[in-house]
């Protein structure tokens, strides 16, 4: 009887079952010399080594959803100041969101603060403080002044097509330092302008896509991963069922030969398994001090919301996870200020300076914001001609975002735009330029991290990108 007649014929389950399997321990070790040729491992999330030496070994992405004004608060004009009520004396973009007329001073004083003597918007007194860490970009610029594109162009670097994300890619690229945790995890992300696209692996192995807690809807209080935890069956049964199930999978792929997104599963399995024991241990914030706690504004409901949002990410930070990103917006657009700039901006500054200026000291405190870099931005700025009486239109032409830790300099201004903040001007930096800056810092040339899909290599910063060498520590 030909014990092949009834299923599919592999070379690999030939091996395997011919000669009481002597050939399968063959192909294992030719199969391990082929893994080890390509930089593989069996594990995806295995930490990688960098292209060259690091400064950064993560990042902690503050996301100020919808925009917020570089001119009211960290790209200080005073002859914006000086001419509001007049006309803007050069011609306006070519493409514009909308109508908007003239300019329109800030209506928040600023101060200079610490040694570096930078000027901070009074929207930001705690962040101030912290001024002196801060390696700030004037001079961002992108390409789409619509909130979905824009996102997009900032998470992926594309906003016309489905790319895989920047955390995305840093998880492919570097791996993880805990395999019970996921590479990279999103708190509260939006639903809108691109949703899910925003922190997708697109075409990368599903591996690599952001695990989203909650979403910009829910409070940040109610935001777990669903299912941590097996009402029903203890981890040893869990165990016996995954090995089984794992088994049989495998198989498969021995018929079929790879296939990613079989693998893919696989290895979500086999994290949501070992995730049961760390993820709930790390949203319980009980062992943190109740000084702690009050610092991120924990006692207080107009920062708990974003204050915990933080106190997660430096937690998930400190054990390992080499992306995070946290998300400042309601369901929609909360940074998007076209009429009553006033209030919106304070409202949305009031949320989040004592949190971030709590992270940024909480990080410093804990040695920990030497190696992990903090990025803080929207994805564009707002015009500084008025709309309405009292709003700013989008404006991608030129705003503002700051890096902090992970080998940047500090208390440093690096670009500017012009007289009014309409257009970057000087060290022009396109968001490609951006992203390929934190890849820099993270040891990894954006130019040599790609993936091949449909026939052609594909990058994070497709085919640009400049690394602002002069921001460098």
């Amino acid at each position: 009887m030909n014990p092949f007649s009834s299923r599919l014929t592999t070379r690999r389950r030939m091996l395997r079952e011919c000669a009481t399997g002597f050939g399968s321990l063959a192909l294992v070790a030719m199969l391990a010399e082929e893994s080890r040729a390509s930089g593989t491992s069996a594990n995806p999330l295995a930490p990688k080594a960098p292209h060259f030496t690091p400064k950064a070994k993560r990042i902690i992405f503050l996301f100020m959803k919808g925009g917020p004004s570089h001119i009211d608060t960290f790209d200080y004009k005073p002859q914006l100041q000086r001419d509001d009520g007049k006309p803007l004396p050069f011609a306006k973009p070519r493409v514009q969101f909308a109508e908007t007329g003239m300019l329109l001073g800030s209506p928040w004083k600023f101060r200079r603060y610490g040694e570096s003597g930078i000027a901070v918007s009074e929207l930001f007194p705690n962040v101030a403080q912290c001024v002196d860490d801060l390696c700030i970009l004037n001079s961002v610029h992108g390409t789409n002044p619509a909130h979905g594109g824009a996102l997009l162009k900032l998470h992926t670097g594309s906003d016309n097509f489905v790319r895989p994300s920047m955390g995305s890619w840093i998880t492919y690229g570097l791996g993880t330092e805990n395999q019970n945790l996921p590479g990279f995890i999103t708190i509260c992300p939006t639903l809108a302008h691109g949703g899910v696209s925003n922190w997708s692996s697109a075409f990368l192995p599903a591996v690599y896509q952001g695990t989203p807690l909650g979403h910009a809807g829910i409070p940040s209080a109610e935001a777990r991963v669903r299912f941590i935890k097996n009402a029903r069956f203890g981890t040893d049964v869990q165990r016996t069922q995954l090995d089984m199930l794992s088994e049989l999978n495998r198989d498969h792929l021995v018929q079929t030969g790879p296939d990613q997104a079989l693998e893919g599963r696989i290895a979500s399995f086999e994290l949501a398994f070992r995730m049961q024991t760390e993820m709930p241990e790390v949203e319980n914030l009980s062992d943190e001090s109740p000084a702690t706690l009050r610092s991120y504004g924990l006692d207080d409901p107009v920062t708990a919301n974003f204050g915990r949002q933080c106190i997660l990410a430096r937690r998930f930070a400190e054990r390992g996870v080499r992306f995070v990103q946290v998300t400042h917006s309601d369901a929609f657009v909360q940074w998007d200020q076209h009429s009553d700039l006033k209030k919106g901006h304070d409202k949305n500054a009031l949320e989040v300076d004592r949190p971030i200026a709590a992270l940024l000291k909480d990080l410093k405190a804990r040695g920990l914001l030497q190696d992990t870099l903090v990025l803080w931005g929207g994805e564009f700025g707002r015009t500084p001609t008025a709309q309405g009486k009292n709003g700013r239109d989008h404006n991608p032409e030129g705003f503002t975002m700051w890096l902090a830790g992970g080998g940047v300099k500090t208390g440093f201004q690096y670009g500017a735009t012009d007289e009014y903040g309409y257009y970057a001007v000087e060290n022009k930096m396109h968001i490609h330029d951006v992203h390929a800056t934190l890849l820099h810092l993270l040891g990894i040339d954006h130019e040599k991290l790609t993936y091949r899909y449909a026939g052609r290599d594909f990058r994070l910063t497709d085919v640009e990108g400049v690394v602002a060498r002069d921001i460098l520590a």
